[in-house]
């Protein structure tokens, strides 16, 4: 039986990608499958999948690299799916068994936020120290699986001659209830899902809603935020708002299990992410999307261009400039007005979901690369 083993440092062991699609998927398949994490405990086995993982994130990257070589001489993998370049680099240092090394490339590296902590001349030095970390992970992966086509930079490019697929962050179809609600024209819950910071625009969100219930005093208006702040400053920043905005109906829920995601905002009525439109944020695809047209939500996204080169947002909802409050609360009040247009949205969503942006559509992409990178 072939083993797949895969190494994440800043990945949970459950991440959604890695265990419920991936490592489920190979597992499937009838390979041997194996997942370690670096960022949360557990030991043990959950639905066929192996997991040894270890709350050592804060420690040495030396340390890091020895707990994955140990698990690699241990499990003795014939090929890796690594998340990060530690994860790349201590995978091609172990030499007593050959085998691929593919570097899921998902995230900016480095992000905005790996640099946030550092005074700006710093920053810059370390900008180019983790580039080159980034180019030197691409020497020592085999193949590259890129999570958006604006991942591709630079390893891609750099290394055309490595085999490499564009696999989306499309749900399996067993993860996303369908919950189309029929509007009412006296009431409007309004839902806001993930990390709570002023750059991922829960203040936008709250302006918005704000110009909605003085525009629209007659409706009922609910909120639903699902999430939590993750920085002390961003809990600071999160309580200054709720004390800025006292409203009724304000219902706010931890972050909950991946299974439960889509249950945890079925009763509201439109989705919203209103970042900030940086150069990093308008050139990542929100995974929320995908999840938020198969429950059957009309949205209201900031008009990011990955976004807009994937997907046409206009027939399940809009792209709006996040800070713009007035026009956004427009097209919650045109909701409101034309439920016909609300119902057709939903409907539409749900439909581009179940046909063209599912884990269905990719598996076998995903499956055949795996087969094909394994070396003879």
């Amino acid at each position: 039986m072939l083993k797949i083993l895969f190494l994440t440092t800043a990945h949970r062991y459950d991440d959604d990608r890695i265990f419920y699609h991936q490592a489920k998927e190979l597992e499937g398949k009838g390979y041997q499958v194996k997942i370690c994490s670096l960022c949360s405990d557990y030991n043990g086995c959950i639905e066929g999948i192996e997991i040894e993982s270890y709350s050592i994130l804060e420690k040495s990257s030396k340390k890091k690299s020895e707990v994955f070589q140990e698990v690699i001489r241990s499990f003795l993998p014939d090929c890796i799916i690594c998340s990060e370049p530690l994860a790349v680099i201590a995978s091609k240092r172990f030499k007593e068994k050959k085998m691929s090394i593919i570097y899921d490339i998902t995230e900016w590296y480095p992000s905005f936020r790996m640099l946030q902590s550092y005074s700006s001349l710093s920053r810059f030095v370390h900008a180019i120290k983790f580039f080159l970390i980034q180019i030197y992970a691409g020497v020592c992966s085999t193949h590259f699986i890129f999570g958006e086509a604006s991942k591709k930079f630079p390893l891609a490019y750099i290394f055309p001659f490595k085999k490499n697929i564009l696999l989306p962050y499309y749900p399996h179809q067993s993860y996303v209830k369908e919950s189309i609600k029929e509007l009412k024209d006296k009431e409007i819950n309004l839902c806001y899902t993930g990390r709570i910071s002023k750059e991922d625009g829960i203040e936008n969100f709250f302006k918005a809603a704000h110009i909605f219930r003085h525009n629209r005093p007659e409706v009922e208006l609910k909120m639903t935020i699902v999430g939590a702040p993750k920085r002390v400053t961003d809990k600071d920043y999160f309580s200054n708002l709720l004390q800025e905005y006292k409203w009724e109906n304000i219902n706010i829920k931890n972050y909950v299990p991946f299974k439960e995601f889509t249950d945890s905002y079925a009763d509201v009525d439109i989705c919203f992410d209103l970042r900030e439109r940086n150069f990093e944020y308008n050139h990542c695809l929100p995974i929320k999307l995908f999840y938020y047209a198969g429950s059957g939500k009309p949205i209201i996204y900031s008009h990011l261009k990955a976004i807009e080169n994937h997907i046409d947002i206009s027939k399940f909802g809009y792209l709006v400039n996040p800070e713009d409050a007035y026009a956004i609360s427009k097209l919650i009040e045109n909701y409101i007005d034309h439920p016909d247009l609300y119902n057709k949205h939903a409907r539409f969503a749900r439909k581009l979901f179940t046909e063209n942006f599912n884990w269905g559509i990719i598996r076998d992409l995903f499956t055949n690369f795996i087969r094909q990178s394994i070396k003879k």
